[in-house]
């Protein structure tokens, strides 16, 4: 049985990993913080490991006692982060700064992997350079969020390790069960709002969340190192076609309308103020609309499908319309 650790599991798109490697036989260790929610991760055969990132020492000793009770990791995949933060620093901290660091802890206890897979973003990469042209890795980097900046810093970090067998995966928009800020506008048509941002539709990838983790599995399983992917469903979608489908899913009418860019900033300025008192970023802050202004947020897809054999099993109405089932059947939308 080969022993999979991985970070970020309480998480939304960390709880569906946990459960994929589950169902594939791995011996599953679970990295969480100890104020993480273990809501989503209550089969018995997991192993719950805390970790702290923000300690060298701490983590270094956490790991080497894992190693000393006879525990090797054969895989890891390093998913913890954050996608919101109060601070720009705190994206740089916790998504650069603490990988650097669990990547050095992990040599210093003895830990390293047959495969480090680190989940990134295509905000690492950024948005197409024209409207026409899906993303590529050729491409030169150019986020234009701290959040992206974050993710592009710690992939830097990871190809400079020698000799460290790494994969970097990096997901589009990512929809699902569970997840949050695309629920937003599931709540909206819910309440018979459909909302979009400018006049000019925005073009944009997604991937479903299983058709996600399937990758991840594979990349994990694949003979490869050394390599990066974009991941998404290899099409392209408008806010207005995402929109369609949840309005048909959920059986509403609505009422559709564009708000200006300038007003939109306005609100995320007022959004990000009053969020702040109490604490957290809302959804639509400043940075985001830096992603909602970029027209093309299409990545290339070949890649994957070539070296990895990637086929997604989910359409985007298949997908949101198992999503809306949950979103359903846990109290989410009433």
């Amino acid at each position: 049985m080969k022993t999979i650790l991985i970070t970020g599991a309480s998480g939304f798109i960390g709880s569906f990993l946990v459960e994929k490697a589950l169902d594939k036989g791995f011996d599953v260790y679970a990295g969480i913080r100890s104020s993480s929610s273990r809501q989503y991760l209550t089969d018995k055969r997991i192993h719950f490991t805390e970790l702290d990132f923000s300690d060298a020492a701490i983590l270094t000793g956490q790991l080497f006692e894992i190693k000393q009770s006879g525990v090797n990791f054969d895989y890891i995949i390093h998913n913890a982060g954050i996608t919101k933060a109060n601070k720009i620093k705190q994206y740089f901290e916790v998504n650069a700064l603490y990988t650097g660091t669990f990547i050095k802890s992990l040599a210093a206890a003895g830990q390293q992997p047959v495969k480090f897979i680190y989940i990134s973003s295509l905000a690492a990469w950024g948005p197409g350079r024209n409207e026409t042209q899906p993303i590529r890795e050729t491409d030169v980097p150019n986020p234009v969020t701290s959040y992206g900046r974050s993710k592009l810093q710690a992939e830097e970090y990871i190809r400079q390790q020698t000799f460290f067998p790494y994969m970097i995966i990096r997901p589009t928009a990512v929809y699902g069960p569970k997840e949050k800020d695309i629920f937003i506008y599931f709540k909206l048509i819910n309440k018979h709002f459909e909302p979009y941002i400018g006049k000019q539709p925005q073009k944009i990838s997604m991937i479903y969340v299983k058709d996600l983790v399937a990758a991840i599995f594979l990349s994990v399983e694949s003979s490869l190192i050394n390599r990066a992917w974009f991941v998404s469903d290899g099409r392209s979608y408008s806010m207005q076609n995402i929109g369609a489908l949840i309005r048909k899913e959920l059986g509403k009418s609505t009422l559709k309308f564009s708000l200006p860019i300038p007003l939109i900033r306005i609100i995320a300025w007022i959004l990000e103020k009053c969020c702040s008192m109490f604490g957290y970023m809302p959804a639509l802050n400043l940075e985001k609309l830096n992603e909602l202004e970029s027209k093309n947020w299409v990545c290339e897809h070949e890649s994957l499908e070539n070296e990895l054999g990637f086929s997604p099993g989910y359409t985007l109405e298949n997908g949101i319309k198992e999503a809306a089932e949950w979103y359903r059947k846990e109290g989410w939308l009433k």
